[in-house]
């Protein structure tokens, strides 16, 4: 076990270090952290602007990356105003291929949306819209969710379709955005929304492997962790009044492992959980909660794995890791919070300016930087160290919303909004 597990960890490493596929939700292990160097600090409209390319519709799931190709999901035909929203028998979701090196459209396809779908009312449909789940990549196939329509697969060449797996046709008003994770030949998708499920498909074929029930407002991905043993486990937030909790699972066959008290939030948790050398670490919930739990334990562990919870948090973005600390930012009071890993004390908590708006993308670090998307305001770049330092804010002059996080890929930065996908990278 402990061989296999330092196989991992090195493999891992290996990933962080060389700049592998940032082909799922936050890059490689789920961790929103790159070692790829020579990260561009500054950018605009007309700086560092290695290519653009306009997209079909609007959405907020992010970029993945498979070789030398970038895909990404639409959606069109409906909702792309609140004082007009149209015809929801005309929406569709679109998936979009590009070359990695040009930009240029390779294919896109489009799919009718299933309905009756979630109604846009100009509420908090709008923050999010109907493209907000991030796809998972292998080496062939592309695997998209767009909620009550389902999970798709598609040839990476082609846009073939291969298959299609119906999870569920429960809709909210708060829109469906948790991101597909791949395990072995797994794909695990949170079908909180749809279904009240997380369920494992056979990634050759979309049949349900296993299938967790009871699943309420657990509205974060979940996460692969390893353990210090070297086991995997498959770890998501539920929320609870006035206790949430922790919940980790086999990720081959979904039977529980342990549950740990966790965030206190009656309605739902949004942030994913990330982890380090065997510890997770969780954020969220409308008071504002933090902690960190060390995995590989068994029923119920908040009083002996449980290592220390902080009156810290945000209701929206996921935290990262990095070298001892762990940063985030919060979607409404326009701050960037630095914890201390081990000890879950305040290192800082400084007001971004100017003022960012909303930020419900979770930050990126890589190259010594940490780099937050708001949702109107542009990205601003910070230093990943001890000290608060602001080193930019950047905008485009077409000013449109993003929701998504940046992908890091081959000392480039890759960045959508509602309508269009940039390059981003040092023109020497």
């Amino acid at each position: 076990m402990k061989s296999r597990f330092a196989s991992v960890v090195l493999v891992l490493s290996l990933a962080l270090l060389t700049g592998a596929d940032w082909s799922r939700f936050r890059g490689p292990g789920g961790l929103g952290i790159s070692g790829d160097k020579g990260l561009p600090v500054e950018w605009s409209s007309t700086k560092n602007v290695v290519w653009q390319a306009k997209l079909p519709g609007p959405g907020t799931s992010s970029p993945v990356t498979v070789g030398e190709r970038v895909f990404v999901t639409c959606y069109s035909g409906y909702a792309l105003s609140a004082e007009e929203p149209g015809d929801i028998e005309k929406l569709k979701r679109h998936v979009v291929c590009l070359d990695r090196t040009s930009g240029k459209i390779i294919w896109q396809k489009e799919f009718a949306a299933l309905q009756p779908e979630s109604a846009y009312s100009g509420g908090n449909n709008t923050w999010h819209g109907y493209a907000s789940s991030t796809p998972v990549a292998d080496d062939k196939f592309l695997y998209v969710f767009f909620g009550k329509s389902g999970v798709l697969a598609l040839d990476q060449a082609t846009g073939e379709q291969r298959w299609q797996a119906d999870v569920g046709s429960q809709v909210t008003g708060w829109g469906s955005g948790n991101s597909l994770v791949m395990f072995e030949d797994l794909i695990i998708v949170n079908a909180t929304i749809e279904s009240g499920t997380i369920r494992a498909l056979d990634k050759s074929n979309g049949k349900e492997v296993w299938q967790i029930g009871g699943v309420k407002g657990a509205r974060n991905t979940p996460n692969l962790i390893q353990t210090k043993d070297g086991a995997t486990e498959l770890v998501y937030c539920t929320p609870g009044d006035p206790q949430g909790k922790i919940v980790a699972v086999d990720p081959r066959s979904g039977k529980e492992l342990w549950t740990c008290k966790g965030i206190p939030d009656g309605g739902y948790v949004n942030p994913s959980v990330v982890a380090h050398d065997g510890v997770v670490y969780a954020i969220g919930g409308r008071k504002n909660t933090s902690l960190a739990v060390r995995a590989g334990g068994r029923g119920d562990v908040s009083e002996s794995h449980l290592l220390w919870t902080e009156a810290k948090g945000a209701n929206v973005s996921s935290p990262a890791y990095h070298d001892g600390r762990l940063y985030w930012m919060h979607e409404r009071k326009g701050t960037l919070i630095c914890l201390d890993a081990t000890t879950g004390e305040t290192i800082y908590e400084e007001r971004v300016t100017p003022r960012p708006g909303v930020v419900y993308s979770s930050i990126t670090v890589a190259d010594g930087k940490i780099y937050a998307v708001s949702q109107h305001d542009g990205t601003f770049v910070f230093d990943a160290g001890r000290e608060f330092k602001q080193l930019a804010q950047n905008m485009f002059d077409d000013k449109q919303r993003s929701n998504a996080c940046l992908a890091v890929d081959r000392g480039q930065l890759l960045l959508r909004d509602d309508g269009n996908i940039y390059c981003l990278g040092v023109k020497k």
